[in-house]
């Protein structure tokens, strides 16, 4: 490939410089692309850079010219890469950019619930704390870190830094089993022992058919009375109307999520309606550091650079 031409369908969604291609090459950026645009913007470009925009089959069978996908996000959910291995185009993600500034978030949520911050913010907006007798406004119930046990779904980067905060907080670790494994691996705990022992649980997997509404109402039912539910890995892993019942029936203590079903939530999600003093949304910013972001596009370069080069780097297919 002397001279590939080079696409960035959705510049917008990578808000840092993309550093320069150390070949020659054709560039061409895009602020967004729908659905619909996708074979308009694409034209004939070889090499396609995708965050967010979705590559199904039907779209895929439209460009034939296509010979790299190269996703600048680590999950590629929405590309259909069973089409990609028929069709011959490469698909190569990025890896392990994120894996502290996502387990910082995660912490920080985290954090934030086991001492009701929310909360006691709300009070001390509404004045109770003016109209308080003593020298402090008791409210919400405040736990400490320490001897709590966390635990975590996704053995990866992100769950294993997580897990070295959690531990230099004084909380007890452990990784859970796949749902419905036959066999348990050392090192881990059944699926069912990981909801029902754990104070805190953090989502951190990939989403797929076996993950999908992974937690769901039997699953919030299951889980210890008064935990904490962190999910900065997907939103479609947890069924977002049973969390909101298990949240204002008391089940649950509190939950942080940095993700959504559905983003952005253009058609509303009943997580953002809740107004609840033991749930934090944030808008999926859990990756987003400038020092995170800026390793990112700088590995999107490299995975490029390795293809054009005809090497596999960060390969999916």
């Amino acid at each position: 490939m002397s001279q590939p031409s080079i696409v960035f369908l959705d510049r917008d969604s990578l808000p840092v410089p993309v550093p320069a291609f150390p070949f020659a090459h054709a560039y061409r950026e895009i602020s967004a692309t729908t659905p619909e645009q996708i074979v308009q913007h694409v034209g004939n470009a070889d090499i396609v850079i995708t965050n967010k925009v979705p590559f199904s089959r039907e779209t895929l069978l439209q460009l034939p010219g296509v010979k790299m996908l190269a996703v600048a996000a680590t999950g590629y959910n929405h590309i259909d890469l069973a089409t990609c291995r028929e069709q011959g185009i490469a698909v190569a993600n990025i890896r392990h950019y994120g894996d502290e500034t996502v387990a910082e978030h995660a912490f920080t949520l985290m954090l934030a619930l086991v001492k009701n911050l929310p909360a006691y913010q709300r009070d001390v907006a509404a004045g109770v704390w003016q109209q308080a007798k003593q020298f402090c406004h008791f409210g919400a119930p405040i736990r400490d870190l320490k001897g709590a046990t966390l635990g975590i779904f996704g053995a990866g980067g992100i769950g294993q830094a997580l897990a070295e905060r959690a531990r230099a907080f004084g909380m007890r670790v452990q990784f859970g089993e796949r749902k419905g494994a036959s066999v348990v691996r050392d090192g881990y705990v059944s699926f069912a022992d990981l909801l029902a022992t754990s104070d805190v649980l953090s989502l951190h997997c990939p989403l797929n058919d076996d993950t999908r509404n992974m937690i769901a109402q039997d699953e919030l039912m299951a889980m210890k009375p008064g935990a904490i539910l962190i999910n900065t890995a997907r939103g479609g892993l947890v069924d977002e109307e049973a969390l909101l019942a298990a949240l204002k029936y008391g089940q649950l203590g509190g939950a942080g999520f940095d993700v959504l079903s559905s983003e952005p939530p253009t058609q509303g999600n009943p997580l953002l309606k809740a107004r609840l003093p033991h749930l934090i949304v944030t808008p999926h910013i859990g990756w987003a550091s400038q020092q995170a972001m800026q390793r990112l596009a700088q590995q999107l370069v490299d995975n490029i650079t390795a293809y054009v080069a005809g090497k596999a780097e960060n390969r999916l297919v």
